[in-house]
This record gives structure tokens, C-alpha cells and sequence, in this order.
């Protein structure tokens, strides 16, 4: 695996590195493997701030 970037593959679950699975089913890359593993929590965070922001933005 490469060192120089890292994939989350959400068809297997697991961090891939350059070699992996097509970029349709991964999110990334990621500088470090451990990014790429905290990829659906940092996804689930963004998620939520983005929310909060619309209820602020739409006046919610």
C-alpha cells in the first residue's frame, strides 16, 4: 500500500491505500491511514454542522 495516500472503501469497510478499490466506493483520499479510518466520522461531524448551519440559515 501506498503511504503517500489512504482510502476508505465503503464497500468493504476498510482502508485501502492507492491500490484498492474503484473511487466510486471509497471516500478520500487521506494524507494519513488514520484519516482514512475515521472517514465516517468525520462525514457523520461535517454532516451534522452542515444541518445546524441550514436550521441557521433557513431562520429553523
Amino acid at each position: 500500500m501506498s503511504g503517500d495516500r489512504w482510502w476508505f472503501c465503503l464497500k468493504h469497510m476498510a482502508v485501502e491505500g492507492d491500490e484498492g478499490c474503484p473511487n466510486k466506493d471509497r471516500m478520500g483520499p487521506y494524507p494519513t491511514r488514520q484519516e482514512a479510518g475515521d472517514a465516517l466520522r468525520t462525514a457523520q461531524a461535517r454532516n451534522k454542522a452542515w444541518q445546524e448551519g441550514d436550521k441557521d440559515w433557513d431562520g429553523d
